[in-house]
């Protein structure tokens, strides 16, 4: 539980810094890129095994190995910023950041406001909670109170299916969900299946998967109409997928192969 704390309160304070500090990032095309020499990504870094910090306090996790990679493969360094859930849209719209790696599950809703790349990962998406909680469908969460991360894919799936007397308790993240669940705040989350092992490292035996919520994929997003910028990128992730690179990352930091849902998907 400490873990998941120290985690959310890091993203905050490095969040609120990048916020203030980081450079603006208006370059919209891989030329630009390239002739400005770093390229600003942003990415979570509270959502292991995605994204999170390492010892010395720097964005790790899959999301940044792909971001380096996407860097060294356009030549230019990668200036890694930290973004939250709910503001990882903004900055990227704001030009704070040229483009997000940022476990962004691709929805319709959120492709009216960013383009997406074909899926360079996948999660699949749970309702989670005390196995002493008897929820086998959406209609049982009627009167009981579950916490997701706020402007997640949960959140919106749960929203969606929920009947009215569902008490939704929104977090500013994952970690603080899953705080919520382990101190028995909550009876139940929305969470995804990475989250799900952290839930049953920190408490074994305590929770199980009631019913799944979606299969989801990410996509690396762009700021609408970089056409050139997300050729570039797509192109990269067909190329790293044919190679094999992509999926030794995702099986370095998930422990598991790029699901076929994520391989079959390109363009």
């Amino acid at each position: 539980m400490n873990v998941f704390k120290k985690a959310a309160a890091v993203a905050a304070a490095l969040a609120l810094l990048a916020g203030y500090g980081a450079p603006t990032a208006r370059a919209q095309t891989p030329d630009e890129i390239k002739s400005r020499g770093t390229i600003n990504i942003g990415m979570l870094v509270d959502f292991p095994p995605f994204g999170i910090l390492d010892l010395e306090g720097k964005p790790d996790g899959y999301d940044a190995d792909v971001a380096k990679l996407l860097a060294e493969d356009m030549g230019v360094e990668a200036n890694l910023v930290p973004v939250t859930g709910p503001n990882r849209i903004p900055y990227l719209l704001s030009n704070q950041v040229d483009i997000l790696v940022a476990s962004l599950g691709i929805t319709e809703e959120r492709a009216k406001q960013v383009d997406f790349s074909q899926p360079y990962a996948g999660i699949e998406i749970f309702v989670v909670g005390d196995t002493g909680v008897e929820v086998k469908n959406a209609d049982d969460l009627a009167g009981k109170s579950v916490g997701v991360a706020r402007a997640s894919t949960q959140d919106t799936a749960i929203t969606g299916m929920a009947p009215k007397s569902t008490n939704i308790q929104r977090f500013d993240d994952d970690a603080t969900a899953v705080q919520a669940l382990l101190s028995g705040q909550v009876p139940l989350i929305g969470a995804s299946n990475t989250v799900i092992a952290q839930i049953d490292q920190a408490a074994p035996g305590r929770f199980d998967k009631k019913f799944q919520l979606r299969q989801q994929s990410q996509g690396i997003a762009t700021r609408p109409g970089a056409t050139e910028m997300m050729a570039y990128v797509n192109d990269f992730l067909t190329r790293k997928k044919e190679s094999g690179e992509l999926n030794a990352l995702y099986e370095k930091w998930i422990g598991a192969p790029l699901p076929d849902f994520v391989l079959k998907t390109t363009k």
